[in-house]
């Protein structure tokens, strides 16, 4: 099939199968602004928005939405709670987290109960929409101001096939526990490419290889494999 023609059945796809959106939004203008935003897109679908946590996952009950914005005002311990309270509810759905500010490691954490997105509501509209397509895609994205060091293109022959797959399991969110499931590893051995995985690219910390891993792997537009069932069962356990 030529590219024409997977393009043309692509267009097609989403104009028949919109990529649609609910936010867990307090502001009604807010809520507003993404219907007139998302509506003119011709791709994605502003379903409504709820102003709170519980109204908001009973509509992801009801509605099934592909994306969900979720605004941060609420606090982080409810917003992270809430956010793997989507996850067990509708598996599908991809919480995108609408921050004003938040600390890096806060941001790994939202990564880790299961956000797809961390998107700034100070963002233009165009990165907006490119987040959103890019989440519902499969992909984890992050707004690359968040975290500007970066190991250059130069670095990724360097690292190992083992260390590649780490790497791409850490852009997924993925526990060091979830990670030793998904390759057949221990846990201990998965601390240990970590630890190669840094010295060779970098790096300063976890949040950043997650940031920045897809680049040094070229794989930017590759989605995250799904876990296997069994680590799923192992994300209760602490990472190590």
């Amino acid at each position: 099939m030529s590219i024409e023609k997977r393009n043309d059945l692509f267009h097609l796809d989403t104009l028949v199968n919109p990529i649609r959106v609910f936010a867990c939004e307090p502001q009604p203008i807010v809520g507003e602004g993404l219907a007139r935003v998302l509506g003119r897109s011709g791709d994605l679908e502003y379903i409504g928005s709820a102003p709170t946590a519980r109204e908001s996952l009973e509509a992801v009950r009801q509605c099934r939405p592909d994306i969900l914005l979720v605004d941060q005002s609420g606090g982080l311990k409810v917003v992270f709670q809430f956010i793997s309270d989507v996850r067990s509810t509708w598996a599908d759905c991809r919480p995108v987290l609408w921050i004003n500010e938040m600390a890096e490691v806060d941001c790994f954490r939202a990564l880790q109960v299961g956000a797809r997105g961390i998107l700034k509501k100070t963002m233009p509209v165009d990165a907006v929409l490119e987040c959103l397509r890019s989440v519902n895609s499969g992909n984890v994205w992050i707004e690359h101001s968040i975290s500007e060091k970066a190991a250059g293109p130069e670095r990724r022959l360097r690292l190992t096939p083992r260390e590649r797959d780490i790497v791409h399991h850490v852009c997924g969110g993925l526990k060091n526990r979830e990670i030793a499931v998904a390759l057949s590893i221990t846990p201990g051995t998965v601390k240990v490419h970590l630890m190669h995985i840094f010295e060779k690219t970098g790096v300063k910390d976890r949040f950043e290889l997650a940031v920045h891993g897809r680049r040094m792997l070229g794989t930017v537009d590759s989605p995250v494999p799904p876990l296997r069932s069994e680590a799923i069962s192992a994300s209760a356990a602490p990472a190590e």
